[in-house]
């Protein structure tokens, strides 16, 4: 436990380094467009998040993501005591690695002033959180669990330009992002609601995977 603990830290804060300074580093190399800001922060995202996994999955599982371990235990029957020790250390990772990022970058500490918590974004994370989700245990439970990371990393890269949330998908790296008032900050007034549309959409995404997936199929060679 000890040891998926570390990798479960270390995954989650080097996540928020790259969230978090590609977004600082896409601000500064196109001031003027925000659409290739956008561009270079996902890219820099669906890459990381896919190495990051490969990293540590035989680590912890790469969870990175409350969401993800709530749900892994609602539907594997994972021990309370081991969901209660990743859940924090996800959010402390992605604190750590947010304000790592803004050293890296030279970016004194300010909370986000970036307001996203508006009905389209609730929704759009709502259905960020339920697509994540799916991916990952529609192929966890076809014995395919080895896809997961290229998987996981371009459906965010895809979901950054289809959801108006950009697809944060995640309440630690939504609690991470606040410590930056950068390009991929979240003022802390917008966390909470976030989050909460995050956790809809992940039970409606552990609804979706029982109702679609109700065996857990061996792993295929």
């Amino acid at each position: 436990m000890a040891r998926a603990l570390v990798g479960e830290f270390l995954g989650s804060a080097l996540l928020a380094v790259v969230v978090v300074g590609s977004g600082i580093a896409a601000a500064s190399l196109s001031p003027n467009d925000v659409g290739l800001q956008l561009l270079e922060n996902a890219f820099a995202t669906a890459l990381g998040l896919a190495v990051l996994i490969l990293v540590f999955a035989s680590v912890s599982g790469a969870h990175f993501n409350p969401v993800v371990t709530l749900v892994d235990a609602a539907l594997h029957g994972a021990r309370p005591s081991a969901v209660a020790s990743y859940i924090p250390v996800q959010i402390v990772g992605c604190v750590a690695g947010a304000v790592l990022a803004n050293v890296l970058f030279d970016v004194s500490f300010a909370w986000s002033t970036t307001d996203r918590a508006s009905v389209p974004r609730l929704v759009s994370e709502v259905v960020a959180t339920w697509g994540l989700v799916l991916v990952i245990f529609a192929l966890v439970r076809t014995g395919r669990s080895h896809l997961a990371a290229p998987a996981v990393g371009a459906y965010i890269g895809a979901a950054y330009f289809f959801t108006s949330s950009t697809s944060f998908a995640n309440p630690a790296i939504t609690v991470g992002r606040a410590f930056s008032d950068t390009f991929a900050g979240i003022a802390p007034a917008s966390v909470l609601p976030f989050i909460g549309a995050q956790l809809l959409g992940g039970a409606i995404g552990w609804a979706t995977v029982r109702l679609l997936f109700p065996r857990v199929q061996p792993a295929v060679g």
